[in-house]
């Protein structure tokens, strides 16, 4: 079978690091990958375990986590699909993965990957990319929850949710007010802001009261006034 036929059925394939290979390169990947499903809540890698496999996103949301001496855990970033998962050339895995959805992953053995990468070096330069871009959007990340207040850092999440996840969203007409659901709890996004549960109800409440958003369901969330929620997290 040919490796655009293999491909065929990837919903991510365009926005992915396979996105931008030939033909012989996806071939070289389709030797070694496979898809794997994980549940909601489950660990697909411990920080500091020895680190044994990476891949893309096909489906689903990760989170990116480390803990403090003491055993506090903090969120260091989100994985949407699209995005690459796991350490190339590391030993040891220094973030640990976790499912906040359920999750479907295109696995590689690292080892296996990392030998693929040696002989596509056009591959291993797209990977660099993506990792500089990643790195770009975690020092943003940092400013975000260092600097911003709560409401501005509650704005900017929204956005980034509409942004990564509302394609799957629905609108009433053209140009009208995005619905989508948040693949995350209020708990989930206190940890991953900075934040407490009670501080991000009450700032969803207030956008809410604004009528800059509305809350129609337990996750839903439609973005009502985009200018105004975009002027907020700028602030």
């Amino acid at each position: 079978m040919a490796s655009s036929d293999i491909c065929s059925e990837c919903a991510v394939r365009d926005a992915a690091l396979c996105g931008s290979l030939d033909d012989r390169e996806l071939k070289a990947l389709n030797g070694i990958g496979e898809r794997r499903r994980y549940l909601r809540g489950s660990t697909i890698i411990w920080a500091g375990d020895q680190s044994v496999i990476c891949g893309n996103v096909l489906d689903g949301m990760l989170k990116l986590a480390t803990s403090t001496p003491d055993g506090r855990e903090q969120c260091v970033g989100l994985l949407y699909p699209a995005d690459f998962v796991g350490r190339p050339y590391a030993e040891e895995a220094d973030h640990t993965v976790e499912a906040l959805t359920d999750v479907e992953l295109c696995v590689f053995p690292r080892r296996q990957f990392e030998h693929v990468l040696d002989d596509h070096i056009r591959m291993e330069r797209l990977l660099l990319q993506r990792t500089l871009t990643a790195l770009q959007e975690a020092r943003a990340r940092m400013l975000m929850i260092s600097r911003k207040t709560a409401g501005e850092r509650v704005a900017d999440f929204l956005l980034e949710m509409a942004t990564k996840v509302g394609g799957a969203g629905c609108r009433a007409s053209a140009g009208a007010p995005l619905t989508f659901d948040l693949p995350l709890t209020r708990g989930q996004m206190a940890d991953v802001l900075g934040l407490t549960i009670e501080t991000v109800s009450r700032q969803l409440t207030r956008l809410k009261t604004a009528g800059i958003i509305s809350l129609p369901g337990p996750r839903a969330v439609t973005i009502s006034d985009r200018g105004a929620l975009e002027a907020l997290a700028a602030a």
